[in-house]
């Protein structure tokens, strides 16, 4: 039997831990897409306590604590820090077969020290060993600790980009932290904030927006800006990829009627989103972006609770919808004036493993490796089964040698340990497949395999300069 999380967690075979503490454990970190903020970044901010690392925000425990009958006012209520930390140390032991259970106790070992199980009886102990340290372990601390070369955030295009400006600009801070372009508000007509978004997005390009050309030409000279902080990649959180294509005029009809007030018909609502879609594409082949596709997901389920604690509070679900042949309809239509981008596809719904898996193989090129990739287990699908399925599924029906590898998706600043985490996972999976014989025992080729996708292959695909 083996120790509890030990040097050898989740390395089944001999050959998975000569390539994880051989060749992957070293490699750096490059975190192409989270959801930290820049501002804590630059003001090198300090936490108080572990619940504000731990808890502010992190809607992943948050549904572990509802599951586990906690009143929401030690998860997202008035409760204190402690006390919100208690609960979620009443609750972790029940977690068996969850990532956080592992995530937790990664970030307590890497971060803190601390080797033992954090339960209700050891809550006191490890809430002051941690605060202890936090006094000094500031955020940059915990980046570079954690092996970080690079960072991008999540970025509206009417955002400011101050905090990216002045972090660009400071020499004493060697980690490079990057925009990322997140233009779902531009995109989003339906929405009801739509009309005063476009406000604050024409303040922010210096242009009046009355028509879906101004739109774009708010778009251009926002991406233009982005790209000269260094920005390399767009992300687009979609209900699915919808191609529902329309003309020119088509596209005005539907952005004047809405700001008169109307609300689109749902086909006119993705025509319009169809065009925009286009758009953006084009304009990142351009720029030589990537374009980074998040789909479905149903948010905000619980009409109760989102009325009383908003969006991105643990309410949020897998849906279903997908229609695969969309998707490929709208790579194709970018693909035919060679204007597709690099393209990373995600689903929230592991069904769709192998509808993407063949849908890469049509739009690959001579150009790039691994131009269009299936992206990492992401969010429900972040744990032992998810990763295996998804790169099994990846290996299966194209090259997991240039799959680009994790990242965090995370607002933590903790959560580095999941590069780890996935890590050990690929190093498990690909020496169970040598120990059966499945692929030579050649640690050389291998080990090359294993670094590239743990850092190799992201750098170079997003053209980082590191």
């Amino acid at each position: 039997m083996k120790n509890f999380m030990d040097k050898d967690f989740l390395l089944s075979t001999q050959t998975a831990k000569t390539l994880y503490h051989e060749y992957a454990a070293k490699m750096p970190v490059i975190d192409y897409h989270c959801h930290i903020n820049p501002k804590e970044i630059c003001d090198n901010r300090y936490f108080e306590n572990i619940t504000q690392v731990w808890l502010g925000g992190d809607h992943y425990k948050w549904r572990q604590m509802r599951s586990n009958g906690i009143d929401e006012q030690y998860i997202t209520g008035k409760a204190s820090d402690f006390e919100k930390f208690e609960k979620w140390a009443q609750t972790l032991p029940k977690a068996i077969g969850n990532p956080l259970y592992h995530w937790s106790h990664l970030e307590l070992q890497r971060y803190f020290g601390y080797n033992g199980v954090l339960d209700a009886n050891s809550a006191k102990e490890v809430w002051e060993l941690c605060n202890k340290k936090l006094k000094d372990m500031p955020v940059r601390s915990l980046i570079r600790q954690s092996n970080v070369k690079l960072i991008c955030t999540t970025d509206d295009p009417a955002d400011t980009l101050e905090y990216h400006q002045k972090l660009k600009e400071d020499k004493t801070f060697e980690v490079k932290v990057l925009p990322a372009w997140r233009p779902d508000k531009a995109m989003n007509i339906e929405k009801a904030d739509y009309p005063e978004y476009l406000k604050k997005l024409g303040a922010a390009a210096k242009i009046e927006i009355h028509t879906f050309g101004d739109l774009k030409q708010a778009l251009k000279n926002r991406m233009e800006f982005f790209n000269s902080l260094g920005c390399k990649v767009s992300d687009h959180a979609l209900e699915y990829v919808m191609y529902v294509p329309c003309g020119g005029q088509e596209a005005e009809r539907i952005f004047a009627a809405r700001l008169k007030g109307d609300i689109p018909s749902r086909e006119d609502e993705l025509k319009f989103k169809t065009a925009f879609m286009l758009f953006a594409g084009k304009e990142y082949h351009r720029l030589g972006w990537v374009m980074q596709l998040h789909y479905g997901c149903k948010r905000d389920n619980n009409g109760l609770m989102y009325d009383k604690l908003g969006p991105d509070t643990g309410y949020d679900c897998i849906n279903n919808y997908a229609p695969s042949g969309q998707m490929a309809d709208f790579l194709n239509a970018l693909n035919k004036t060679d204007e597709l981008p690099k393209t990373i596809i995600y689903s929230l719904n592991p069904n769709d493993n192998s509808a993407i898996g063949t849908i890469l193989g049509c739009f690959q090129s001579g150009k790039t490796a691994g131009k269009i990739q299936q992206g990492s287990a992401w969010w429900f699908n972040d744990h032992k089964t998810g990763m295996l399925e998804q790169m099994t599924s990846l290996a299966n029906l194209g090259l997991l040698g240039n799959f680009i590898g994790m990242l965090t998706d995370s607002r933590s600043f903790l959560s580095y340990t999941r590069h780890e985490y996935f890590r050990r996972i690929l190093c498990d999976l690909i020496g169970r497949w040598v120990e059966n014989g499945e692929y030579p025992a050649d640690i050389k080729t291998l080990g090359q395999i294993v670094q590239d996708i743990s850092f190799n292959n992201a750098k170079r695909y997003f053209g980082f300069d590191l």
